[in-house]
């Protein structure tokens, strides 16, 4: 059984009535299968943090056209986004690795997320405070116990 019918065929099938021949219904029923396989494969491989994003839909091509649409747009700077984010906000430095180096680095994902659009000079002062305040509080324990 070919499942990629939903792809190949522009339109949807005419539905089942009474007087549908076989070759009819089963057509139906092999795009209805299609359409139904198709469409829990593209939202199974999908992200998760894109997948709320996309909007919902009960025929596989026109989920694809719209995945088409939105990856064009914004969606795809926002899932970057918000792993640049959420590398940014959760990496601490361990020591295993000159401050230099670590510093650098996070320089690096900064100038990534404004490059993206996330140049939002207050909310990026406003991590850059928050940084510094843990640095405070958690360096000076760190400080004693590392050279």
């Amino acid at each position: 059984m070919v499942l990629d019918i939903v792809i190949l065929i522009n339109e949807e099938p005419a539905s089942i009535t009474n007087e549908s021949s076989e070759a009819e219904k089963a057509h139906y029923l092999a795009w209805e299968r299609s359409n139904r396989l198709g469409l829990n494969l593209m939202r199974m491989t999908m992200a998760d943090n894109i997948k709320p994003s996309m909007p919902k839909t009960k025929k596989a091509r026109e989920f694809m056209l719209k995945v088409k649409e939105c990856s064009q747009l914004y969606l795809t700077d926002k899932s970057i986004v918000g792993s640049l984010m959420g590398e940014l906000t959760t990496k601490r430095f361990d020591w295993s690795q000159p401050i230099h180096d670590h510093v650098t680095h996070m320089s690096n994902l900064a100038a990534k997320l404004k490059t993206l659009g996330m140049d939002e000079e207050g909310r990026l002062k406003k991590m850059k405070d928050q940084a510094v305040h843990f640095l405070s509080h958690d360096g000076a324990s760190y400080s004693k116990a590392k050279p």
